[in-house]
């Protein structure tokens, strides 16, 4: 079974990219909406310890946790040691049954691949992109997106030029949604072909 994982900056594209895999039947995979899933349970009780106060409604409060991690943002890594390992527990989980069921190829968006430095055993990385300018202005469309909390996501993620130089296959989403989907239905076609000789 091939194994991608998808990465991008902030407001490249990861989720289309990700839909358009998964509309062609690729089991995918999402670490953003496993953190979700973990905030409303496994991790509820270790991120509490470590930052009292941002639970709220029997789940951790993510805007209660943004204002503490911008306050000081040395708490990132108590954080990520908590949280990281349990998301790689999940996407090891979720490979190995896709594999298990048949499939030719599995899909994992992780998007600070490049950045934890963990290796996730993949076979190729598909880096999502875009021109800087298009980036800077859907990330300020988000609700609740600032200029400011803006550039500290920035800070914390490696340049796209240094992502597109490691990437394995690349997506540039400033193309419309179908030309998207059209690319990446190029390569699971490719790839679908090679598994099965």
């Amino acid at each position: 079974m091939w194994r991608i994982g998808i990465t991008g900056s902030i407001a490249t594209g990861k989720s289309t990219v990700l839909r358009a895999f998964a509309d062609l039947d690729v089991p995918v995979f999402s670490a953003d909406q496993a953190v979700a899933e973990l905030y409303q349970g496994e991790a509820i009780a270790p991120v509490e310890a470590l930052f009292p106060g941002v639970v709220a409604e029997g789940r951790i409060d993510r805007a209660r946790l943004a204002a503490e991690l911008a306050a000081d943002p040395t708490r990132f890594a108590p954080l990520e040691a908590i949280v990281h390992p349990l998301v790689r527990a999940r996407i090891a989980e979720f490979l190995k049954d896709a594999e298990h069921k048949g499939y030719a190829l599995a899909v994992v968006e992780v998007p600070l691949l490049f950045e934890s430095g963990h290796d996730y055993g993949f076979d190729a990385i598909a880096v999502t992109w875009v021109d800087e300018a298009i980036q800077r202005e859907r990330a300020l469309a988000r609700p609740g997106m600032t200029v400011e909390k803006l550039d500290a996501v920035l800070a914390r993620q490696m340049p796209q030029a240094e992502k597109k130089k490691r990437a394995s296959y690349l997506f540039d989403t400033s193309a419309s949604v179908e030309q998207v989907r059209g690319m990446v239905a190029a390569l699971v076609e490719g790839i679908r072909a090679k598994e099965h000789k």
